[in-house]
């Protein structure tokens, strides 16, 4: 196995450790309030808590990729997620879980965006780090599987016990990849990753990205509930249908690298046709039924999701190779903004005239809003990709 191959199979294991954790919570989330004696409520804190942290990480853990290391911050935070996974399992105690959930928040921050750099920094290609993305979204559907059946094995202890196991098993792959190469120096004068909350020419591939993953995560979240209260949908239906708006992206971020390693001529028309996919899936979705047309837009949000991943972050390290981890820092960090914000505001359109209806609508905006913005194919890393690859493409 190549150096680069070793890279990209250590940085998966990054992003397998971050789906992981963002989904094994909600996978047992009834069996984890019966064992705690809470609310439902009160066990969404327990990803809230950790979504948070992971939220605040982006920039930080990025910076400090550039300057340390990506594998170094890499392994900082897998040992950070193992050893608060470690504390869960013996806590018991909802403000004690709280409070290493929160903390390991900071291991997935770390871990997603030193992923992220260290599959780049070691010669990933674009398809790689397509391939990087879609591991980190199957980590959560894996969660989901694997969870429940060891919560009838062991009990509540469940999703704290295989965080545990897959931080572990990260920590070996990672110690067994390639160490940290020479890494970017910046200009005199100028500090590392410098101006970065400053730099415009971030904001449309942020802006790209939020809406693509930050929005399929709100539908993801309410697509259930609509499908069940305005479709009449049996809650088995609504959900295995509500699955496709994030578990198509596992084959379209690879897709979305492919497109942009081997034809980036056609790159910045993909990423429009997505948004354009994703803001007529979410209107099918609106429709609420018949399911057959609600599947078809659940499809449509999920693939359209997944192509933006790969240019998104690979524009943004060649925007600032100075920095280029904050960069990408910042732009995944907006799509959890927009999660974080937007999924309790649509939430509150369940209470409006349509029961949620008028919500999606909206929505649709949203994804035909950043089509209007949509980036240069410069700037989503297509020309220079075009300038280096081999004749043989």
């Amino acid at each position: 196995m190549s150096r680069t191959h070793r890279a990209v199979l250590g940085g998966c294991a990054l992003g397998l450790a971050t789906g992981w954790n963002i989904a094994n919570i909600g996978a047992v989330a009834q069996p984890l309030a019966t064992a705690y004696g809470i609310g439902l409520a009160t066990v969404g804190l327990f990803t809230t808590a950790l979504f948070v942290t992971h939220l605040a990480l982006q920039i930080p853990a990025g910076k400090a990729s550039d300057r340390f290391g990506p594998r170094r911050v890499g392994l900082l935070g897998l040992v950070l997620i193992a050893v608060f996974s470690a504390i869960s399992l013996i806590a018991h105690d909802t403000a004690l879980t709280l409070a290493t959930r929160a903390l390991t928040g900071v291991g997935t921050g770390l871990s997603f965006i030193a992923g992220s750099a260290y599959v780049r920094a070691q010669g990933g290609s674009p398809f790689a780090q397509g391939l990087f993305g879609g591991v980190g979204l199957a980590g959560g559907g894996l969660a989901l599987a694997v969870v429940p059946p060891v919560e009838d094995w062991i009990g509540w202890r469940a999703p704290f016990a295989t965080s545990l196991c897959v931080a572990l098993a990260g920590v070996l792959l990672l110690a067994v990849s390639p160490g940290d190469g020479p890494r970017h120096k910046a200009s005199a004068g100028t500090r590392r990753g410098s101006g970065i909350l400053r730099d415009t020419r971030l904001y449309s591939l942020a802006v790209l990205y939020a809406a693509s993953l930050g929005l399929s995560v709100v539908i993801g979240n309410w697509i259930v509930t609509l499908l069940h209260d305005q479709g009449g949908l049996d809650k088995g239906t609504a959900g295995a249908i509500g699955a496709l708006t994030l578990a198509l992206g596992i084959v379209t971020r690879p897709l979305g690298g492919w497109i942009l390693h081997s034809r980036p001529e056609r790159m910045r028309a993909a990423v429009g046709a997505s948004l354009l996919a994703g803001a007529a899936g979410t209107l099918l979705l609106a429709a609420a039924k018949p399911p057959a047309l609600v599947a078809v837009g659940a499809a449509l949000v999920g693939l359209a999701a997944g192509i933006p991943f790969a240019p998104a972050f690979t524009g943004a390290a060649l925007t600032r190779p100075d920095a280029a981890a904050a960069a990408v820092g910042l732009v995944n960090g907006a799509a959890s903004v927009v999660a974080l914000v937007g999924t309790p505001l649509l939430g509150l359109s369940f209470s409006l005239p349509g029961g949620g209806r008028t919500g999606f609508v909206v929505v649709a905006g949203l994804w035909l809003g950043a089509f209007l913005l949509l980036p240069s194919a410069v700037r989503l890393g297509a020309a220079s990709t075009a300038a280096t690859r081999s004749p043989s493409g």
